[in-house]
């Protein structure tokens, strides 16, 4: 179980809502569902405009995350993260500051969601 808050220029006031941690849901459909306006065009991890700043909200290790190799590549090419966030990511499990939400899967941890 996880809040997610998402805070934007675009939204009148920050939103937050419930998700159930462990349903293989993206980030990304979690917002449609609440009809939060992140921007998105493939749905698919390719265009990148879905990017956001995803922060962990506790002082415990982050739980594992995982990049697919589309999301590396995009967040990459956009200037969005370092080999040094990828590297710390896949060897120390360190959530880089960008992530795809069409990519990134709610874990049972409290996060904000900057786009």
């Amino acid at each position: 179980m996880a809040d997610v808050t998402f805070t934007s220029p675009a939204m009148p006031k920050d939103v937050t809502v419930y998700a159930t941690a462990g349903d293989t849901r993206t980030l990304l459909s979690v917002a449609k569902e609440h009809k939060v306006p992140i921007h998105f065009e493939c749905e698919n991890g390719e265009c990148g405009s879905c990017a956001c700043q995803v922060t962990v909200l506790s002082d415990k290790t982050p739980l594992g995350i995982a990049l697919t190799e589309k999301e590396k590549t995009v967040l990459k090419l956009a200037g969005k993260i370092t080999d040094t966030q990828i590297h710390d990511a896949e060897v120390k499990d360190l959530p880089p500051p960008w992530r795809l939400a069409c990519q990134f899967i709610v874990r049972h941890e409290d996060i904000l969601v900057k786009f």
